[in-house]
């Protein structure tokens, strides 16, 4: 019989996008199946304008939003991904602040993690020149295996023969 790897710590990135929801389905099933602890992880985008709200919004009008934020991104953990948890299933919610692939991938190696799961939007052409792939860049500079989830819709259209 071939035994295959065990994950004791599965990093799952999310934006609470579908396609994040969908590659939780996979995260998830390889920490139960190797009865590890999956890390779920946000990473809000760094502001480049932050210095500008900053000068231009009062304080509490910033401590409102950043509460608004919070509780936005307790609720989106909970409703996507904590309640579709069963019991025995180690998990610990994570969010960070900052450029997303760096986030990943510092949090990754500090907490040593064996393997890295993430969802894909499947851009392409100018949307992917205009905005990137954070699961792109992570695979780049990963020390660690990457799990890439493509985006359900267009693997959908892919099964079907459509592109």
């Amino acid at each position: 019989m071939r035994e295959y790897p065990r994950y004791r710590k599965t990093l799952f990135c999310t934006d609470f996008s579908e396609n994040s929801d969908y590659a939780f389905e996979f995260a998830y099933g390889i920490a139960k199946r190797d009865n590890g602890l999956v890390y779920i992880l946000h990473v809000i985008p760094e502001n480049p304008h932050q210095a500008y709200a900053e000068a231009y919004i009062s304080q509490e009008d910033l401590e409102r939003t950043q509460k608004n934020i919070e509780e936005y991104l307790d609720d989106s953990f909970t409703e996507d991904y904590i309640k579709r948890i069963e019991d025995g299933v180690r998990f610990e919610i994570i969010t960070k602040s900052g450029r997303e692939d760096d986030e990943i991938l510092q949090f990754a190696k500090k907490e040593k993690v064996d393997i890295i799961v993430i969802g894909t939007h499947g851009r392409t052409g100018i949307e992917h020149v205009f905005f990137g792939s954070v699961a792109e860049k992570a695979i780049r500079h990963s020390p660690f295996p990457v799990f890439i989830i493509p985006c359900k819709t267009k693997r959908g259209a892919s099964e079907s023969g459509r592109t």
